[in-house]
């Protein structure tokens, strides 16, 4: 006959060790979450910028992941030194297939230091236009005007211009204006420099600049510029338009066309 107690005790042992294995990896990810909502705790007490605590969070999650799973290879008998060799080798040829990850993860502590930028600005990087969400240890997240998240590499941001459009307290809002021949271009500046003055959100200093930008086969064009803080700029931007266009209609400004020049008949 076939002893089926020494099987029965085999699968129980290794159901236990599953078991107590499970219920480490539960109590060691709560640890995890529990130490790294701790931490930022602690930072924001401590008036940490924002930036700067999802990257050492970021940094204090992988290292006890870490931990965890070698604790967890522990119980089950592996050889942990054996392991930290084993994973000191393999991190040595993921660098090295891996070069670009690890390129993202220095320009990302580069980026942490010099700070060209911080979560909630809005900037223009990478090719990305969107305002900053997370920097993390490998990319910035960013959200796009039109609510879409995108994730860029740190080094390619790195490697190229930034734009930070939050730096400074305002922007400038680049408009323009067509008239026609016939239109007295004086007029249409005071009428339009009055009419962005109502617009909410425009700057009373700086005020909002009009000026007569250039002259084409069409008449006078006018340069519109109101002043705003980057939050505002699209609100402002696109009620410039309206402002426009309204001033035009209530000044009873002919719509500028192309004059061609008659043909003289032979």
């Amino acid at each position: 006959m076939i002893d089926t107690s020494h099987w029965v005790e085999v699968a129980t042992n290794i159901g236990l060790q599953v078991a107590g294995a499970i219920v480490l990896y539960m109590i060691g990810r709560w640890l995890i979450s529990f130490a790294v909502n701790m931490l930022g705790r602690v930072l924001t007490a401590r008036n940490f910028d924002p930036t700067l605590q999802r990257y050492i969070a970021n940094i204090l999650a992988v290292v006890l992941n870490i931990v965890l799973v070698v604790a967890i290879l522990g119980y089950f008998g592996v050889e942990t030194t054996s392991f930290a060799a084993l994973l000191a080798g393999v991190g040595l040829a993921i660098g090295a297939a891996w070069s670009g990850l690890l390129g993202n993860f220095a320009a990302g502590a580069f980026l942490i230091i010099f700070r060209p930028y911080k979560v909630g600005d809005y900037i223009a990087a990478g090719g990305i236009q969107g305002t900053v969400t997370e920097i993390g240890l490998f990319n910035t997240v960013l959200t796009a005007p039109d609510n879409v998240q995108t994730i860029v590499g740190n080094g390619k941001i790195s490697a190229e211009i930034i734009s930070n459009y939050s730096h400074f307290p305002y922007r400038r809002v680049e408009r323009t204006a067509q008239l026609a021949f016939g239109v007295d271009p004086l007029d249409a500046i005071a009428r339009l420099k009055t009419a962005l003055s109502g617009i909410d959100n425009v700057l009373v200093d700086p005020a909002p600049d009009v000026e007569i930008l250039d002259f084409n086969a069409l008449g006078t064009v006018l340069a519109v510029r109101p002043y705003c803080h980057t939050d505002h700029y699209w609100q402002v931007f696109f009620d410039t338009n309206r402002v426009i266009a309204a001033v035009g209609k209530e000044a009873g400004y002919a719509p500028p066309f192309i004059i061609e020049a008659k043909r003289s008949e032979v």
